[in-house]
């Protein structure tokens, strides 16, 4: 569904349908999409660049598509190692015939929320130097946690592996309007057959951040499209805030 709403090709009939039905329910969901995708891409591309960082583990990658992390991060150093980790079989599959063109890159099939098995993984321990800082990504994933899974958790059980200046990259969709937090999420768990989480607020995510000591890196936790737009040759496409992807990045402290 992800890659349909970018344009992509790698998507099936299911996908394209459940699309123009979520599409009609919420129309800005194609705009948020885009938004979210140039954030992850100008987010990698600012820690490769800026902050020297050379590993990424991206949790939840979903299948691949445009400009996927492994590609931004080797564009700045070749070196650069990525493991993509997620529940679906088929981005095991399709994800691996796609994405493992190079000893630096591996793909991963666990729960995002299975930490020790995740970091416990020949992928893992193959790729990534936990003496040198790590970028760990969840953008866009952890509104498919329910609040009894803990998601302030899962963060502090990666955080507390990382090496000091490593960076946790996160948001999520929010939205301060209970109504839009509701509908959207009971449309979300009928979708999902019950794979979902919740639409939060701006302060849930800000709580990720605090409460794990994540220092967050300048502008701090805005909505997506904001986070150093600069890097953006072209205007995101616009929102209608009534709800929106909100978070940012923080150092291991």
């Amino acid at each position: 569904m992800y890659d349909h709403l970018l344009d992509g090709k790698d998507n099936f009939s299911a996908d394209r349908a459940a699309c123009d039905h979520l599409l009609r329910q919420v129309p800005s969901m194609k705009a948020l999409a885009l938004n979210n995708r140039a954030f992850l891409q100008r987010i990698v591309r600012v820690l490769a660049e800026d902050h020297g960082i050379r590993q990424f583990i991206d949790h939840g990658s979903g299948l691949p598509t445009q400009d996927n992390v492994h590609q931004i991060a080797q564009r700045v150093d070749a070196s650069s190692r990525v493991v993509y980790v997620d529940t679906d079989p088929i981005v095991r599959s399709v994800g691996g015939a796609l994405l493992e063109t190079d000893d630096r890159t591996a793909v991963l099939q666990a729960d995002m929320r299975d930490t020790e098995r995740i970091f416990g993984s020949e992928q893992v321990e193959r790729l990534i130097d936990f003496g040198e800082p790590v970028a760990a990504l969840f953008v866009s994933v952890l509104h498919c946690i329910p609040d009894a899974d803990e998601p302030v958790e899962l963060i502090r059980r990666v955080r507390d592996r990382l090496a000091a200046g490593s960076v946790m990259v996160i948001c999520q969709l929010v939205s301060e309007s209970p109504a839009v937090r509701e509908d959207v999420s009971a449309f979300m768990d009928r979708e999902t057959q019950g794979h979902w989480g919740r639409v939060r607020t701006r302060a849930d995510v800000e709580g990720y951040f605090r409460d794990n000591g994540l220092r967050p890196l300048e502008p701090g936790l805005v909505e997506v499209s904001r986070w150093r737009p600069e890097a953006e040759p072209a205007a995101p496409p616009q929102l209608s805030f009534e709800w929106e992807e909100f978070g940012g990045a923080g150092f291991v402290p």
